[in-house]
């Protein structure tokens, strides 16, 4: 895989779990038990896509722009971005559509729970 840091970088952030969704033979980032990112791996566990959440019309904008890019892979095609593991993205434009989509979900989850996990970062 051209990403070698992604691992490294998701688990990064605050409150990142991860775990293999062995059915679909990918490793998947959460936070706060809802996916923001997912390294779909092939059958022989090499990955080919990373998959990533973001706002639909910038992800329609990045679709176009980059072939690299393209609909969710087995996700909401609105909604959900897959980046060829060994394609052309450069890692800065990466890790920036990372980072929107970890924000996307966090915003989404309750302020309590953004709470709780905003001070164990702080604490840990």
């Amino acid at each position: 895989m051209k990403y070698p840091w992604i691992d490294e970088f998701l688990l990064s952030k605050a409150g990142v779990t991860k775990d293999l969704q062995a059915e679909w033979n990918w490793i998947r980032y959460m936070i706060g038990g809802k996916m923001f990112a997912a390294v779909c791996l092939d059958e022989t566990d090499t990955p080919y896509y990373i998959t990533l959440k973001l706002d639909p019309l910038e992800g329609d904008m990045l679709r176009q722009e980059y072939e690299d890019i393209i609909p969710g892979y087995y996700m909401n095609k609105s909604h959900w971005n897959s980046v060829k593991a060994n394609g052309s993205i450069k890692d800065e434009l990466l890790k920036e559509l990372l980072d929107k989509s970890y924000n996307l979900v966090f915003e989404k989850l309750t302020k309590k729970l953004q709470k709780q996990i905003l001070s164990e970062e702080k604490n840990g």
